[in-house]
């Protein structure tokens, strides 16, 4: 099945790493979303609200007019200041392609996105950011990727400026690598970041990444607890580093 291949190696490792390093902002600070599908007719129908006070609703209907299309009309809206978003999203998406343009309409303009993946074996992706605005083509993004069950090698180049590479590495059931570089045109600084994850066994991990670590541990079934901590290797006597302690419940 061809999925949009994109940079998420690192991520891949250290997925919540955010959450409980970097103290949330009032915006992100708690979410609540609930779902009402209709399985009948491929439509699911979603609620969302955050702590910003901010009101979402979500309209999607998938495989009705034929096999592989997707509709999504994604909406929200800000009561404290009376801002409005508005998005159309489609998607085509079949065993070796998968196709997408999304529609924002919002204060500046009319904005369209698009995304095309190719794949077989390996995979192609290309996408574009159109303003209708300005008539122009803002951003271009491509990346060319190869994946199987043990290894996954992944390029990128956004605007001809900016470029990365990321490699994966799963060497054994219970030890996974990464590496990733990025760097810029035009500019002499160098990205380079190596992580780790260690699964000691079914309901723990260890995660390593340079200057950071993080323990998680699954205390009960849909209950996890993680440590972490963050230290500043270039300044290690001063007083940058950090701790953290994040609790996760699932239901």
């Amino acid at each position: 099945t061809c999925i949009c291949f994109f940079s998420f190696l690192l991520w891949y490792l250290w997925e919540g790493e955010k959450k409980v390093v970097v103290p949330p902002t009032n915006a992100n600070l708690g979410k609540s979303a609930r779902d009402y599908r209709w399985t009948e007719y491929g439509l699911t129908f979603t609620e969302k609200w955050n702590t910003d006070n901010t009101l979402g609703t979500e309209i999607t209907v998938e495989g009705q007019l034929a096999h592989g299309p997707k509709l999504t009309f994604d909406s929200s809206f800000s009561p404290n200041t009376g801002g409005k978003k508005a998005k159309i999203k489609t998607g085509y998406k079949r065993k070796h392609i998968n196709l997408g343009c999304d529609t924002d309409f919002n204060i500046a303009g009319l904005s369209i996105w698009g995304t095309v993946v190719l794949g077989y074996e390996g995979w192609l992706a290309a996408w574009m950011h159109f303003e209708t605005a300005k008539s122009r083509v803002t951003q271009s993004n491509f990346a060319v990727g190869y994946k199987t069950y043990e290894f996954q090698l992944h390029t990128n180049m956004n605007d001809g400026t900016e470029f990365g590479s990321s490699i994966y590495q799963k060497v054994n059931k219970k030890l996974e690598t990464a590496v990733n570089l990025a760097w810029t045109a035009g500019n002499s600084n160098t990205h380079f970041r190596i992580a780790a994850k260690y699964q000691t066994d079914s309901d723990s991990c260890f995660s390593a990444k340079v200057n950071n670590s993080r323990y998680t541990q699954t205390l009960k079934p849909g209950i996890k607890l993680t440590l972490s901590a963050l230290l500043d290797g270039k300044n290690v006597n001063g007083g940058g580093h950090k701790l953290g302690l994040g609790l996760e419940f699932q239901a």
